[in-house]
């Protein structure tokens, strides 16, 4: 299935344990950081985005970096939309467990090479002197041994909230939202496309109050995804003229000549009945 025919969107965290796939969620969605460390089981986390015209909703799903729970994880890639590949640049092995995740995807799902996936090596902020996983190394893997892959490698730091913005932002660009001006900093501006995650119909449920998960209202955050106005007029304008088109349309009268020929029809039916030679139908 494609992307398009979805309004809410599944994108699912995978890697190993203690590469900070939680510290990178909760450092994109809450500005927080903490370097205790608690192993994940499973979290979900539901957000909306307004995007102008439409309003694209988010579950991000932590899974676990263990493998004890197998069922678990052929669950979520399973249902995933998007995938979000998570290793430390400061350990070779957490490489090799995003390699094994892949391996999962590709298995699992016949669909993989059009699913959006970003690759990202956190612990940035270690690398000067504790660096094991060369960033080359893992472009090299994607790009030679993985082609036609809609996919982006990136290092980020969760710590020192480096490159965080930008891993969303790089999915939103996979998934044809494009920025407007071509510009990820820009604050303004990214541009729905016509297959992208969600119709122009969404815009005007969640206008009336569209209903958040467990009966809570949940505030859209815009500060991820800036607000487009120019595409999303346009599409939103188009609905709106089909709709007025198709009530604007009434029943038509018969016309006049069917009439005439009825009238002409009936009456010579009445002189052959009758023999009345002075019979007019007005």
């Amino acid at each position: 299935m494609k992307m398009s025919d979805f309004e809410r969107i599944r994108l699912v965290i995978l890697g190993g344990a203690g590469v900070g796939k939680s510290c990178i969620i909760k450092r994109f969605l809450f500005k927080t950081y903490s370097d205790k460390y608690r192993p994940t089981v499973e979290d979900l986390y539901n957000r909306e985005y307004d995007l102008g015209s439409v309003t694209l909703k988010v579950d991000i799903l932590d899974t676990s970096g263990e493998m004890q729970f197998p069922a678990m994880r052929r669950l979520s890639i399973a249902t995933a939309h998007a995938f979000l590949l998570v290793y430390a640049t400061t350990s070779e092995a957490s490489l090799g467990c995003i390699k094994q995740c892949f391996e999962e995807i590709r298995e699992q799902r016949a669909d993989f090479q059009d699913i959006p996936m970003v690759i990202v090596g956190n612990k940035y902020d270690l690398t000067s002197s504790h660096r094991e996983v060369r960033i080359e190394d893992v472009s090299e893997w994607v790009f030679c041994e993985l082609p036609k892959l809609k996919v982006k490698v990136l290092e980020c730091s969760a710590k020192d909230d480096y490159n965080i913005m930008e891993i969303f932002r790089t999915f939103v660009t996979l998934s044809r939202i494009l920025p407007v001006n071509g510009s990820a900093e820009s604050g303004s501006g990214l541009k729905r496309r016509s297959s992208a995650y969600v119709s122009a119909s969404s815009k005007a449920k969640s206008r009336i109050g569209s209903p958040s998960i467990g009966g809570c209202e949940k505030p859209k955050d815009s500060s991820f995804l800036a607000a487009s106005t120019s595409e999303g007029t346009s599409s939103t304008s188009g609905l709106a003229g089909g709709v007025g088109t198709s009530s604007d349309v009434k029943a038509k009268p018969r016309s006049r000549s069917l009439i005439r020929r009825s009238s002409r029809k009936t009456k010579q039916q009445i002189q052959n009945a009758s023999g009345a030679e002075d019979c007019n139908i007005q």
